[in-house]
């Protein structure tokens, strides 16, 4: 009797695990655009430090971004169980802000100007500019953290719910499950790559440094070295631009009905694989772009009101 008993419950066991493995499968597909999103936006996120401190800062990054689903994936359960209406609410919330951020990105690089009069190094005391310079980029590295940190919260959100929405009506362990895997997958797969990114150039002046002239290492290397800039460049555009797209995806799914308006409307085009690709992105980035702009006039205007 007690063989059976174990036999059945290896047997629960392994039909459980079986559905897990499944789940998150088709999980890890749905999240999967998020995640390039999220790739871009990270690398984009920790671009402009010093060399010597972008794996420090990725670290340190990584570590808040666990601390991120560390919070979410209970509060998703729980608020599943007992709230689930609020699921809504709280992402575009999330997608606003994102929005949010995107404009002011945009608002900063066209009309804050940088001051280009500087006071000469030589007035003032080297020791004292040399002090500023060391707690000005500490501070930067604070804020560029901080400000990946919060990002990474809220795409970290919406991942965790495409996760928990595949595996709706599954028992609480294997919800449990999926959702832990996918956090954790998705943490490790999204900042091991970025480290990979960021350290592109390093990677080519060493294979420069340890090849012969001429080599096809010494050649990869010089290509690496000169294409690293290029891909933080592209990154930078290319997080500015999913971050319209993330926020405005997640205020359009929000809207009731707007999946089958979208349907109408790509059914009154002509048929074409590139505008059924193409135009729900197109849609999403749109109200992306005027709810960042939104967002940020009511902000501009509420700081404004304060002072």
């Amino acid at each position: 009797m007690a063989g059976l008993s174990l036999l059945t419950l290896l047997d629960d066991i392994a039909s459980v695990l079986d559905d897990v493995a499944v789940m998150t499968k088709v999980a890890a597909r749905k999240t999967a655009g998020v995640l390039g999103d999220d790739l871009a936006l990270n690398a984009q996120q920790v671009s402009g430090v010093r060399a010597e401190r972008e794996i420090p800062v990725v670290w340190a990054v990584a570590k808040g971004s666990f601390r991120n689903k560390l919070i979410l994936v209970p509060a998703a359960l729980l608020i599943s169980a007992i709230a689930p209406w609020l699921i809504t609410p709280m992402l575009v919330v999330g997608g606003l802000y994102l929005c949010f951020e995107g404009a002011e990105k945009i608002a900063e690089k066209w009309f804050h100007s940088q001051p280009d009069d500087q006071v000469p190094i030589s007035q003032v005391d080297s020791q004292r500019v040399e002090q500023q310079e060391d707690i000005d980029v500490a501070d930067f590295e604070r804020k560029k953290i901080a400000g990946a940190i919060r990002t990474d919260f809220i795409l970290s959100a919406e991942i965790i719910v495409i996760a928990l929405g595949t595996v709706q009506g599954q028992v609480f362990l294997t919800q449990l499950a999926v959702v832990s895997l996918i956090a954790i997958v998705m943490t490790i797969g999204v900042y091991g790559l970025v480290a990979g990114i960021v350290k592109l150039d390093d990677a080519g002046f060493y294979l420069v440094a340890n090849s012969k002239t001429g080599s096809f290492k010494n050649t990869f290397g010089q290509g690496l070295v000169q294409l690293a800039p290029h891909l933080m460049r592209a990154l930078g555009v290319i997080g500015t631009i999913a971050m319209f797209l993330v926020g405005g995806g997640i205020i359009m799914h929000s809207i009731p009905q707007s999946h089958d308006w979208l349907h109408t409307l790509i059914s009154m085009l002509p048929d074409s694989t590139l505008i059924t690709v193409l135009l729900p992105s197109v849609v999403n980035g749109m109200v992306g772009v005027l709810s960042g702009i939104l967002v940020l006039l009511i902000v501009d205007l509420a700081k404004k009101l304060r002072s």
